[in-house]
């Protein structure tokens, strides 16, 4: 075997330890680099340095005993599998950075050949977590060699203890997806029944956990959204050196004498009644001609957050505030989000100010940005300013924001950009934490005011900073991608609808399927299959569009106390146009533009805030779940008006009408006939009687089971001879059908493709 060649000894250069780190056969950490060079004394100290600069450049990551080069592997790392392509299964990073640049990287598995007289490995199946050794190929591919597989997390390691009939303590999982309790070797204080976050004592399953924090009641409200910030892994409590800065920050002083004094204008944020905090307000007249003098005054975030401050450092870190219904996990110190920073009613307040001239017909045809003083003369809640409006005699200032509003969307209306009006579950609690009320979120004229005016504002920003050809993170959704296309087209065709692809797909294409629809069911329907079609928003430097809102450039700007991509677009702003407040000398970073590390790391910042959104949806979406589960849980038993939601060869999924909270139907509790999965249909088939469950079906179904832990629901229909579907009526063979009903015998062929076979009830 070769020796490898010999090094150049003495202080390195980045690139030389980039080459070692590349082409060691074993993880390359300080003291390896150290070794490779011939290292010693100062020359360590100075290595150390290197390497931390290195780090900050974006050249490498990973930690003092093994570094990898950023946007690589580690040469041994944990990886989680998450695809099956081709006969391969695909692996990527378990622990994958979110601020690492670009999007997790894929790893090829490839599994050891069996030997002669060695005992095979389980085989692996998609997430599993194995140890991998890994190596990159001469054309950029990864290839990973499992050393062993490792044992499945308990997510978030939070969990209630449970205890069986031999007084043994094990972890019942708080994630729908987790199946199976942990034992738990050392339950401390905690007492059964209790909720508690758990970490482990050893390397496999059977070594269980020790409880390490009790939380308390598990149906406690205020536990459901702990539950998700343990799953999700969100930051929630502030380091030291960021709450002893928050002040500091906060004390900066305003001056009327560099910013514009817009103090005299009767400005007003329309917020959520329930707000905790207020980014936005808004102010228009008409200009005499027809058209309107417009202003959207934002939260001036950067005069106090400034670059390379912990407060910067952290909400980096975070990305976005998450919002529950108990409790806000805010992205900047509440000294900041809820006070400083809030737009509060007779309170002079830092703002970015947007001002717009709209033209009658809707169309913004000139802007500006100052930074500004304001003093806002109302916080309204959007129920409050509505009613205002409807009872005929509202004050003056939402005269004005009501006709500018009707010319931004008759222009709105003009670019037909995507309609989808989809329910929004608003969860109401009492004083004590309790549950009041669950209901869908109705959506009032007032929210599309403001909505029309930040999205007027939005792109105001974006263009703002293409003039100036300045660095801009953009809200970026692009069209639906041809596979999503053809798989909407084949749904469509089911329903006797067709969807032709030859033409330019745009969002009117679908504003027009959908306003041809009279059925209102129909319609919800078509809504979420064109929803589905949808591909993911997110934020990146390089500009592509919005399309749902069909406009060419798009950027966040209206709310940087909870979103650190608007902050950027704030900073940005402050460098283009020479809108640069400095603090107090020696008492705070200086700059409140982009720094050096915005500009080199926009890309990597974007794929970072882009995956924190992710996190932020999610988490929200579980805890409405679990309040949804807990609400529901003294109703166990009752029959409700539902709709199939989404159809799997195991059962399908349904919501309840007016509340959500999708639960399962287990295809075992269908019947005791053969159901045939058609996936293009979404429907489950009775291969004798013809029964068809399809999403979008209106049934009623009994509650079965509701977990306000999991935030699962489970349905079984109400009787075996009452399984009456409403009839869709918008697929050629169903017209005029009529109730369907399930056969009470076994049909089909063992093992036929497309079939699965399930047991009724013995007799």
């Amino acid at each position: 075997m070769p020796k490898p060649p010999k090094l150049p000894q003495g202080m390195p250069t980045p690139a030389q330890v980039l080459d070692f780190i590349q082409s060691s056969d074993i993880p390359a950490g300080k003291r390896e680099i150290a070794k490779a060079f011939g290292l010693k004394g100062q020359e360590k100290i100075k290595l150390k340095a290197l390497l931390k600069d290195m780090a900050e450049d974006g050249l490498i990551d990973g930690k003092k005993s093994a570094f990898h080069r950023m946007g690589g592997v580690p040469k041994v790392t944990t990886l989680r599998i998450v695809a099956i392509e081709d006969g391969d299964l695909i692996g990527e990073p378990d622990n994958w950075d979110p601020e690492a640049p670009g999007k997790p990287p894929r790893l090829t598995i490839r599994e050891p050949r069996p030997r002669p007289g060695v005992k095979r490995p389980p085989a692996l199946k998609r997430g599993d977590r194995v140890l991998a050794r890994t190596e990159e190929t001469e054309s950029g591919a990864w290839i990973a060699h499992p050393m062993k597989k490792l044992p499945s997390r308990t997510e978030g390691l939070m969990g209630v203890v449970e205890i069986d009939k031999t007084g043994k303590a094990w972890l019942a999982p708080v994630d729908k997806r987790v199946r199976q309790s942990t034992p738990i070797a050392d339950v401390g204080e905690a007492e059964a029944g209790q909720l508690v976050i758990a970490e482990r004592v050893g390397r496999s399953d059977r070594a269980g956990v020790k409880v390490i924090e009790v939380v308390g009641d598990p149906l406690a409200p205020k536990s459901f959204s702990m539950i998700a910030i343990a799953k999700h892994g969100i930051p929630h409590i502030f380091p030291e050196e960021v709450l002893e800065e928050a002040p500091r920050a906060a004390k900066l002083k305003l001056s009327d004498k560099t910013r514009e004094d817009l103090r005299h204008l009767p400005i007003v944020a329309i917020d959520p009644a329930d707000a905790r905090d207020h980014d936005d307000a808004i102010w228009a007249e008409p200009d005499g001609q027809g058209g309107f003098n417009a202003l959207v005054a934002i939260a001036d975030v950067s005069f106090y957050v400034r670059p390379g401050s912990a407060l910067d450092r952290e909400a980096r870190k975070r990305g976005n505030s998450v919002y529950f219904p108990d409790r806000v996990v805010p992205m900047l110190p509440e000294v900041l989000s809820a006070d400083v920073c809030s737009l509060k009613e007779g309170e002079d307040r830092a703002a970015m100010a947007c001002h717009l001239h709209i033209s009658g017909e809707g169309k913004v045809t000139s802007f500006r940005f100052t930074r500004a003083l304001v003093r806002i003369a109302h916080n309204i809640a959007y129920e409050d300013a509505q009613a205002a409006v409807d009872e005929g005699k509202p004050p003056e200032y939402l005269v004005n924001l009501w006709a500018a509003w009707k010319a931004l969307a008759a222009a709105r209306d003009a670019r037909d950009s995507l309609e989808l009006e989809l329910p929004e579950r608003r969860v109401v609690l009492d004083e004590q934490g309790r549950i009041a009320s669950i209901a869908i979120r109705e959506r009032l004229d007032a929210h599309r005011v403001v909505e029309d005016f930040m999205i007027a504002a939005n792109v105001a920003a974006a263009k703002a900073l293409e003039a100036k050809t300045a660095p801009v993170v953009y809200r970026i959704h692009e069209p639906p991608s041809r596979e999503k296309l053809i798989a909407l087209r084949d749904y469509l065709a089911t329903m006797g609808k067709k969807l032709a692809l030859g033409q330019v797909v745009t969002p009117g294409l679908f504003n027009r399927m959908l306003k041809d629809i009279s059925d209102e069911a129909e319609k919800a329907l078509v809504m979420e299959a064109v929803l589905r079609s949808q591909t993911q928003a997110y934020y990146g430097p390089a500009n592509a569009g919005h399309f749902g809102l069909s406009l060419g450039s798009y950027a966040h700007f209206t709310s940087p106390i909870r979103r650190y991509s608007d902050l950027l677009v704030h900073r940005a702003l402050v460098d283009a146009y020479k809108l640069e407040q400095p603090a107090p000398p020696g008492s705070f970073p200086p700059a409140s533009g982009l720094s050096d590390r915005d500009r080199a790391s926009l890309q990597q910042v974007s794929d970072a805030i882009s995956q924190t959104e992710r996190r932020a949806m999610e988490a929200e979406r579980d805890t409405i779940d679990r309040y949804v589960a807990a609400w529901l849980s003294g109703r166990v038993g009752e029959v409700f008006d539902t709709r199939i939601t989404g159809v799997q060869a195991f059962g399908f999924f349904a919501t309840i009408d007016g509340l959500g909270g999708d639960g399962l139907v287990p295809i075992s509790t269908l019947g005791g006939e053969y159901f045939r999965h058609d996936e293009a249909a979404k429907a489950l088939v009775g291969s004798e009687s013809g029964t068809t469950y399809a999403s979008g079906d209106r049934l009623k179904l009994k509650l079965a089971e509701a977990n306000p832990l999991t935030g699962s629901l489970k349905f079984v229909l109400p009787d075996a001879d009452a399984r009456a579907i409403e009839p869709r009526g918008n697929r050629p063979d169903d017209r005029n059908r009529g109730p369907k009903k399930a056969g009470k015998f076994m049909a089909g062929k063992r093992g036929r493709p497309g079939n699965i076979r399930h047991q009724g009830r013995k007799k």
